[in-house]
Formats: C-alpha cells, structure tokens, sequence
C-alpha cells in the first residue's frame, strides 16, 4: 500500500496563515501521511530560532533584512487584524483560552510526527539568513529541485 503524500510550500510568514499550515501537516501526518513542508520566502520567517545568530559576518543588506524580519513562531504577526500587535496578542490570548497549542507546539508536533521541514537555499541566500539561524527541527537546507521531487509524487500540494 502507497502513503498518501502531503506537500506544503510555506511561503506567507503570517501566524494565522502558518497555523493553518501546521494543523493539516499534523493532521495528515497523525493519520498516515509522508508530509513535507518547504518554506520559501517569507515563509522562512517561521522556522527562524529567536535566539540564534549567524555565525558568519553578514553584509549591510543582510544584517538588514535580518533586523527587519521576525524572529520564529512566537514572533510572527497575524495576515489580517495585526493592529500594531493587538490583533496578534489577541489572537495568541485566544488560543490559549481555548486550549489550542501554539505554533511552535504544532511544529515539534509535526516533527514527532515525522514531518520533513525543508528551507529553500535560494530564499535563505537572498534574505541573508544562514543555516545556523534556524531552529534544530529544520531536516535540510534544499533547492527547489528537491521540492519538486516531493511533489511530483504527492497526492496533495497545497501553497500557503
């Protein structure tokens, strides 16, 4: 019998958009399903450690977008209703009320789950970020020839 297979390209960096995207990674892996996660752009925003820093000297354009892009899970601002971050509070205090996990809870949950997260190096490379900046649950830092792979064989390709 074939697992059904599960892609996902995370290209927004917006909370509500990357939950989204981390329940039905974990859904599909928690019923069975080989699901990869390839963050791109400014999806990469997600999987960027709050506390990591570069280990090699950046230039100027680098360490700007650097400065300008926020940090991991915990950092990231709602797509609608940001409201200079009230929007995003409300919506964390919210989900804490109603016993929802937070984004980096779904992804160590989609990682038990052996979700594949992949970045894309051409991403990486033109926001400036090195692989160090990351957060350890980051299988691999890949070009979009590995994508493609994946996705010819998966039944479900979704774009978030």
């Amino acid at each position: 019998m074939t697992m059904t297979k599960l892609t996902i390209i995370m290209f927004s960096g917006a909370l509500d958009k990357a939950l989204a995207a981390f329940v039905l990674a974990s859904g599909a892996a928690a019923s069975g399903w080989d699901v990869t996660v390839f963050f791109t752009f400014w999806g990469i925003n997600v999987v960027r450690a709050e506390n990591k820093k570069a280990l090699q000297r950046k230039d100027t354009m680098s360490s700007m977008f650097g400065a300008m892009m926020p940090k991991g899970a915990d950092n990231l601002p709602l797509s609608n209703m940001h409201m200079l971050g009230l929007g995003t509070s409300m919506m964390k205090r919210r989900m804490k009320e109603k016993n929802v996990k937070s984004l980096h809870d779904m992804i160590l949950d989609a990682k038990e789950l052996d979700a594949k997260l992949l970045v894309c190096d051409m991403s990486m490379d033109i926001m400036g970020l090195q692989k160090e900046e990351f957060i350890d649950e980051v299988d691999d830092i890949v070009g979009v020839g590995t994508y493609l792979k994946e996705a010819k064989d998966a039944e479900v390709n979704l774009f978030i």
